[in-house]
């Protein structure tokens, strides 16, 4: 099952859970027991709550009303980004594999970096009685999570105001990792194409800095390119700049799949309209459709995001069965670089010009 939530607030929004714990001084948990007619909630305090659901006009969702009091739920939860995005696409489908042979579902949510939204996606999810959330979370607080009565386990990114599971990636490791090979391949001037900075690229960019610095090597801050947006029309925009200045860089690094493509069309383009003095080195983090069928296929820094879904999952459904009763987990998988050409070019190779 997958929903797509909907990322900005309405002209009239339906009043949430989150609105009525915030309106009765209540935890998110709180609300959800008096709603769904659990047990373990003061006179006082429910009165509170029924008074804010009146005053609110909340009402509370139709799923959530077929569920009796202390039916186990067979369901997960899963909120993450945008679902064409392979990197969460992969996630998703590791997941969902991994809840079904437990005998679960997996309810799917999508919002796309908007902290209401996310919100609200999870404030429905809770509201159906999962049995436990995976969240890649957005930038946003997450306190209002805090005795939700509900496991949760962060996926890719730690989340602030809740300490909670995560599974991750490591970013910094694979930073370093790129930036170590090229300058292992005498480049000292690396352009690196950085996403609006979220969490896992500012750790991409710790790498590349550590890296630097056991090298002895000088970071050129202009070379550092933080971007309006993480789409490859920016990348390939910036790209262009850099490449057509005096002093281009020798080699770049891309921070995402996204960028690495938006990069190598740039390049492309300049080739063919022989602007490029030199054919820099590209290295990419997370790999790409193709990428490896390329004329010079693509070096990139890889990361398992399949296993970062199955681990996430695994590690809920433990939570959830009450088999796993440690104090909150990080788990954190390697990256591997993949060396297939791009990022093994020397400083100073020549371009491949086109001929009239």
């Amino acid at each position: 099952m997958s929903e797509t939530f909907p990322s900005k607030a309405a002209e009239h929004p339906r009043p949430t859970m989150i609105d009525v714990a915030r309106r009765a001084g209540v935890g998110l948990g709180t609300v959800s027991r008096v709603v769904n007619g659990g047990h373990g909630v003061r006179d006082e305090t429910a009165r509170r709550v029924r008074a804010a659901i009146d005053e609110l006009g909340f009402q509370r969702n139709e799923v959530a009303r077929a569920l009796r009091p202390g039916k186990k739920s067979t369901s997960l939860a899963l909120v993450l980004g945008d679902l064409t995005n392979p990197f969460y696409a992969s996630i998703a489908k590791a997941s969902l594999e991994v809840a079904g042979q437990s005998g679960y579902a997996v309810v799917l949510g999508s919002v796309d970096e908007d902290p209401e939204g996310e919100k609200r996606a999870i404030q429905e999810l809770v509201s159906r009685q999962v049995a436990g959330l995976m969240i890649v979370p957005d930038q946003g607080d997450h306190a209002f999570l805090q005795g939700a009565g509900v496991p949760v386990v962060f996926v890719d990114r730690p989340a602030t105001g809740i300490d909670a599971d995560i599974v991750m990636i490591d970013n910094e490791g694979g930073g370093r990792i790129a930036a170590e090979h090229l300058l292992a391949q005498g480049h000292r001037r690396i352009a690196i194409l950085l996403a609006p900075s979220y969490y896992t690229i500012g750790r991409r960019l710790r790498g590349f800095r550590r890296a630097h610095r056991a090298a002895g090597v000088e970071v050129d801050e202009t070379l550092v390119v933080q971007l309006p947006e993480g789409n490859a029309e920016a990348a390939e925009k910036a790209t262009r700049e850099v490449m057509l200045r005096a002093d281009a860089p020798t080699a770049i690094f891309a921070s995402t799949n996204f960028l690495a493509e938006g990069v190598l069309r740039a390049l492309g383009v300049l080739r063919a309209l022989g602007e490029l003095g030199q054919e820099p080195a590209v290295v990419g983090f997370d790999d790409f459709r193709l990428a490896d069928m390329l004329p010079t296929p693509v070096t990139v820094v890889a990361s398992d995001t399949a296993e970062l879904g199955r681990s996430a999952a695994r590690l809920l459904l433990d939570r959830a069965s009450g088999t796993d009763t440690r104090p909150p987990q990080r788990i954190v998988l390697p990256c591997a670089l993949i060396e297939r050409g791009s990022g093994e070019r020397p400083p100073g190779s020549a371009a491949n010009r086109t001929t009239g």
